[in-house]
């Protein structure tokens, strides 16, 4: 069993009043005005984006035909989805996507992530985090960049204790020789990667995809991760990073393209041994 998150209760609990109400042929605005409130208040309950209190709940549950036991369920989900979380406390400092995307890393059992010329966040140690921040222009004052990292750092404590995520890193060659906060933080950046290979062998798969790599459908392109949740009611999610937006993508046939992409991506890579060997090399590199 994953993490508990608040942002995947609310999701799994949207989920099930969407599915159930597309099931019984009844549309969002009916349902709303079953329950005396309007359509746009059922749409956001079923995104995961409005909380819905327990008595709203069981009034939309009983249009439904919900039985008992399926609405104590959803009320269970809507108690969960109504906790407070680690990421509060920086919640002005990050939109609504990027919190939300907090809540499924949290409450993911598995990732799938590509990064391309950048380390994942998840592997970052904080020297080269900060570099990264420093990076995203003047705009980042000292002390939100290091707020930042904080965050990031307390994001890391997914992939150890006694339910750690299960990560599949695939990183280009690229992020490995780009010496992002100049060759100090880039040496210790891949000595901490080959350490944390080390020390989690059971739940974390970094591979690395050389240059001398042919082209691959993701080449080129940016950052994604692929969630995986422990509740057989959800399905994947994708999001992916741009330079300038961020995009959270559940549609069964782009799933689906961005699941072969990184399978594809995959088998271009090189295997664990071969892959810490080349941080091992760089490393040595650099020192």
């Amino acid at each position: 069993m994953a993490s508990t998150s608040p942002t995947v209760a609310a999701w799994e609990l949207g989920l099930r009043l969407r599915e159930r109400r597309e099931l019984m042929d009844i549309t969002a605005a009916s349902a709303a005005k079953a329950i005396h409130t309007g359509q746009s208040f059922v749409s956001g309950v079923e995104t995961g984006r409005v909380k819905i209190n327990a008595k709203k709940l069981a009034e939309l549950a009983a249009v439904l035909d919900f039985d008992e036991a399926e609405t104590e369920e959803l009320q269970a989900l809507r108690e969960a989805a109504g906790r407070r979380t680690w990421w509060s406390p920086y919640s002005a400092m990050f939109n609504a996507d990027m919190l939300r995307y907090f809540g499924f890393e949290h409450g993911a059992e598995t990732i799938r992530a590509y990064n391309a010329g950048l380390i994942s966040g998840l592997l970052q140690t904080e020297a080269y985090a900060l570099a990264v921040m420093h990076g995203g222009g003047p705009s980042i004052r000292l002390a939100e960049a290091n707020r930042r990292v904080e965050v990031r750092m307390k994001r890391q404590q997914r992939l150890d204790g006694e339910d750690p995520l299960r990560l599949t890193a695939l990183i280009t060659e690229s992020a490995l020789r780009q010496q992002v906060g100049g060759r100090e933080v880039m040496a210790g950046q891949l000595r901490h990667l080959a350490n944390k290979i080390e020390q989690l062998p059971d739940t974390l798969d970094v591979r690395i995809i050389p240059f001398s790599a042919d082209y691959y459908n993701a080449l080129g392109g940016s950052n994604f991760y692929i969630f995986g949740f422990a509740s057989s009611r959800l399905p994947d999610l994708v999001w992916q990073e741009t330079i300038t937006s961020t995009d959270l993508i559940d549609q069964p046939m782009r799933m689906r393209e961005y699941s072969l992409a990184h399978d594809q991506a995959m088998s271009y890579a090189l295997d664990r041994t071969e892959s810490l060997g080349l941080i091992e090399q760089i490393r040595k590199e650099l020192e």
